[in-house]
């Protein structure tokens, strides 16, 4: 679980509560006027944003802002959460009335939560790495035989969509290339066709998928390369890749940099 995760609510709050204290200082030299302000504002109560059917209060719309980014921060311990006794607990707050836990229980909760969840996380985070890898792994079983598909000595697996008659880069170059990677589900986790621009990469500085991967081509070339988790970011993932997941990319080289 992010440590953040635990604190996040609050921040909302503390940060919306320094930020009103914050235009109190600033403004204290027009106390009088600004009390004015505030007293017909408050009177109105008008809408900070007009036309939001169900809030057409100032007040309606604050209120349902904050607890929207509460509920976000808390969506991913949803089902740990009894709703009506978190409601009852901020009322009981906003009401002023006597906690039903001391400080020194509240602390002790709150640490046998944390661990709880992150084991929970981490036994999740284990079972969906090593399913990837068996996904991964039954992935290219199959592809292997496929027309048109080579595999090297390393499990890298390549199709030559379009030849190219340039040289080939050494592993120490620097490229120029267009790529797009997708997971085994179809997701493009990375593309510099959507970016609109080519890439430029060092092959030393690459993972080893790509680095062996696109040493094999001429530039002018597009191949698709799929590439094993162990060639790729292995069981620590990185970013939108998961834990052991087999990455498909399409390269095409266009230059060797240097």
């Amino acid at each position: 679980m992010n440590p953040a995760l635990r604190f996040a609510a609050p921040l909302v709050l503390a940060s919306l509560v320094l930020s009103l204290s914050a235009c109190k200082t600033e403004n204290k030299e027009d106390t009088a006027s600004a009390k004015a302000d505030a007293s017909a504002s408050a009177a109105d109560d008008a809408p900070i944003v007009p036309d939001i059917q169900g809030l057409e209060t100032g007040k309606k719309q604050v209120s349902y802002m904050i607890g929207q980014d509460m509920g976000k921060s808390l969506s991913v311990i949803k089902d740990e959460l009894d709703l009506e006794i978190l409601t009852q607990a901020i009322a009981d707050q906003f009401a002023g009335k006597d906690s039903k836990l001391t400080p020194e229980q509240a602390i002790k909760i709150q640490e046998a939560f944390t661990v709880k969840v992150q084991a929970k996380q981490a036994a999740d985070a284990t079972a969906k790495s090593a399913t990837n890898k068996e996904e991964g792994a039954a992935f290219l079983a199959a592809n292997k035989d496929k027309p048109g598909v080579k595999v090297t000595e390393s499990g890298l697996q390549y199709e030559i969509v379009r030849p190219g008659n340039g040289p080939m880069p050494k592993a120490t170059d620097v490229v120029r290339v267009h790529y797009k990677g997708t997971l085994l589900d179809g997701t493009v986790f990375d593309s510099s066709y959507d970016r609109g621009q080519p890439a430029e990469f060092g092959l030393a500085q690459v993972i080893p998928g790509w680095s062996e991967g696109v040493a094999l081509m001429p530039v002018g070339s597009k191949y698709t390369f799929w590439i094993p988790s162990d060639l790729g970011y292995g069981e620590a993932g990185g970013g939108p890749i998961p834990a052991n997941a087999m990455l498909t990319f399409e390269v095409e080289l266009m230059e060797i940099v240097k």
